[in-house]
């Protein structure tokens, strides 16, 4: 059985100077997991990368990897123009998802 998974954006609040992308097959678990700062010394926690700016959602977990391949191997300003498009304002998503 095949499970679906999700590419997600975060940044640092408030600054929003730094962006982390990630692939996850549970969204809101693994969300939440970054906002606790269960994974000491990750990237996204030394750089208290917390907040949810951007996210798509597979059927498929290998088309979520697929996509999160193509947006990491993409350059800021093409992540920059993902984040505007969904979330001009750049809203916590994150209550979205509860």
């Amino acid at each position: 059985m095949e499970k679906g998974g999700s590419i997600y954006i975060l940044t640092n609040h408030p600054r929003k100077t730094v962006l982390y992308v990630g692939v996850t097959s549970n969204l809101k678990h693994r969300i939440y997991q970054h906002k606790a700062g269960e994974y000491k010394n990750s990237f996204a926690d030394r750089y208290n990368c917390k907040t949810l700016v951007y996210y798509e959602s597979f059927h498929y977990i290998e088309e979520a990897i697929s996509r999160e391949k193509q947006i990491k191997g993409g350059s800021r300003k093409s992540k920059l123009e993902l984040i505007n498009k969904m979330n001009p304002e750049w809203k916590e998503l994150f209550d979205e998802l509860i």
